[in-house]
């Protein structure tokens, strides 16, 4: 009976303390939200030359070229993109 009552007892502060949010860590959660919200802009893109249909998309290839430079070759990412 005893044993029950202290395994109750231990589980019942257990929850109590894994349950309770502290201030700090409920002020931190809201700032990292804020800041996730606001690193992430949304970019329009209008094309110059073409006019492209209202359901047009832009598709992107990308790869990686070497560049010689003064340094020595570099390795540059590349990427062509066309409106279909």
């Amino acid at each position: 009976m005893r044993k029950n009552f202290f395994f109750l007892a231990l589980l019942a502060l257990i929850v109590v303390v894994f349950t309770q949010t502290s201030p700090v860590s409920a002020e931190f959660s809201a700032s990292t939200h804020e800041l996730a919200a606001q690193s992430r802009p949304r970019i329009t893109i209008h094309p110059r030359r073409i006019h492209p249909g209202p359901n047009s998309k832009r598709y992107c290839r990308s790869w990686l070229a070497k560049e010689y430079r003064v340094s020595g070759p570099v390795i540059m990412p590349q990427m062509h993109c066309w409106w279909y």
